[in-house]
């Protein structure tokens, strides 16, 4: 618990106007999240613009550095650049909720805002979906260049041969209910 209090914004001690905090993203970091599969290492920095106005807190998180991915392909483990810029808009109601995904609302008297969990999803949501070493991005490259802009065409026999089946379907006797949906549905 001691250690996630490291990741409180005390927003109740800033005036209104612009305001910077920074937080040191280490592998204790991802140690300490529960749940987590996905990352073991990385060595980022998240420095967060607080603009604090009369009725909302506007957070914009920069996070830059690296994570330590295992390679979809080979097994290995490489180091990743990350480097993005996230918002989140927190503004001033009755009570604690989230409206949106981006839009939280919290109270008035609200001490502190902890952006730890924040700050993982942003890390999480900007990882790669294919995670590939360098090593292999070039194959990868060149297997999807050899798979874009082809076509599937499909042998002469096996499109008559279907039409040949549709005829002997239709001379078994069929429910008239069905009957009139494919006059229905033959007329498209």
């Amino acid at each position: 618990m001691k250690f996630w209090k490291t990741f409180d914004i005390e927003v109740i001690k800033f005036k209104e106007g612009l305001h910077e905090v920074d937080f040191l993203i280490g592998d204790a970091f991802f140690q300490q999240v529960e749940g987590n599969d996905l990352l073991e290492k990385g060595n980022l920095i998240a420095w967060v613009k607080v603009d604090k106005g009369a009725n909302l807190i506007e957070l914009t998180f920069h996070i830059v550095g690296k994570v330590s991915l295992i390679c979809d392909r080979s097994l290995e483990a490489f180091e990743h650049p990350l480097d993005f810029t996230e918002k989140m808009i927190y503004k001033f109601g009755s009570e604690v909720k989230e409206i949106d995904e981006s839009v939280m609302m919290i109270t008035r008297d609200t001490p502190s805002i902890n952006v730890a969990q924040l700050i993982y999803e942003f890390i999480l949501l900007a990882l790669p979906l294919k995670k590939i070493h360098p090593n292999y991005k070039n194959e990868l490259d060149e297997e999807d260049n050899e798979l874009e802009g082809g076509f599937v065409y499909l042998d002469e026999a096996l499109t008559e041969g279907s039409a040949e089946e549709t005829e002997e379907e239709s001379t078994t006797p069929v429910d008239p209910r069905w009957e009139k949906l494919g006059k229905l549905k033959n007329k498209e």
